[in-house]
């Protein structure tokens, strides 16, 4: 890689790294391709991106960013999964990091605050910002469900009182 190649890493890596919400810090430890691209895809299914990346080009694109306290992970074989959904990229890493014992989570970063393999691990568990939003919209038409629900509640009750009685007369 030439001078001008590795700028122009450091400078994308940076717009990475000021665009998204959450960088997952991985090492790599004898992934086959198979394995790599089945990462890969998984990382991709789930909105988000995963980079090898030199270390100490990463080191240059985070100096400037909310993420500069994760620069002292980036020693040996690492690689970065990043997302703007702060569950994605820990969610799909730890997924896959439960099916095989050749990745290992070293640790990670949402915005300012540095996280470790266990606070990635818990980050992966939280619910992901659709499911809030799907949670969220249920809870909010829930009542108005409800409310409808009572109010056509009596009037069907009277509808059947007086077509019994009906049925009754007619009988």
């Amino acid at each position: 890689m030439d001078r001008s190649q590795k700028a122009e890493s450091v400078a994308q890596l940076s717009a990475t790294f000021n665009e998204v919400g959450v960088v997952v810090v991985t090492r790599n430890l004898g992934m086959t391709v198979a394995q790599s691209t089945a990462l890969r895809t998984k990382v991709r299914e789930a909105g988000a991106t995963f980079k090898v990346a030199k270390n100490n080009l990463a080191k240059l694109a985070i100096k400037d960013t909310n993420y500069a306290g994760i620069d002292e992970m980036f020693t040996g074989p690492t690689a970065i999964a990043t997302s703007v959904d702060p569950v994605a990229a820990a969610k799909a890493v730890v997924d896959f990091a439960k099916t095989t014992d050749k990745i290992e989570i070293v640790g990670g970063s949402m915005g300012t605050h540095v996280l470790n393999a266990d606070g990635i691990k818990a980050l992966a568990s939280m619910p992901s910002l659709d499911e809030m939003r799907g949670t969220l919209i249920g809870l909010i038409q829930a009542p108005a469900t409800k409310i409808a629900q009572l109010t056509v509640a009596p009037a069907s009750k009277l509808a059947r009182v007086f077509n019994a009685y009906a049925e009754k007369d007619a009988a």
